[in-house]
């Protein structure tokens, strides 16, 4: 069987940052169901800490966030040994095109989705950034 290169979601760490608990609660499940580890903060500054702490393969962030908002921990993201950690912002607040090609620009941004989130395509989502391989596909027979 060729090696696609993909990787293996079980090694790759997402740290999802919200305060609206079912949110955090969707977002845990699906990347959890798809293979990955995962850990949680629900506010700007528990996301600063735990990113430089753990440095997730990739950061799920809410733009609405007590202090600090989402913006500044994206901003604050970009520092030092966090810089390359990519970051998708989530946000419930409909933003005009200007705003989110504005957010999509920052050099730690992959990618800005609006809420409510479809699971298929956060999964779909999570795998393409991190180029791995849905848990579903992890045991494929090898050709005879």
């Amino acid at each position: 069987m060729k090696n696609t290169g993909l990787g293996d979601p079980a090694e790759k760490l997402i740290l999802i940052v919200d305060d609206d608990d079912s949110v955090m609660e969707l977002f845990d499940f699906v990347a959890r169901k798809e293979g990955f580890k995962t850990v949680k903060a629900t506010s700007g500054e528990a996301a600063i800490k735990t990113a430089r702490l753990l440095r997730p393969a990739l950061v799920l962030l809410d733009l609405m966030l007590p202090k600090p908002g989402g913006f500044e921990v994206m901003r604050e993201l970009q520092n030092d040994d966090t810089s390359d950690i990519p970051i998708v912002i989530i946000t419930g607040r409909l933003l005009d095109r200007s705003t989110l090609e504005l957010i999509k620009q920052e050099p730690n941004v992959k990618d800005c989705l609006e809420k409510p989130v479809e699971p298929q395509v956060l999964a779909a989502l999570l795998h393409t950034l991190l180029e791995t391989r849905a848990a579903s596909n992890t045991k494929l027979p090898e050709p005879q």
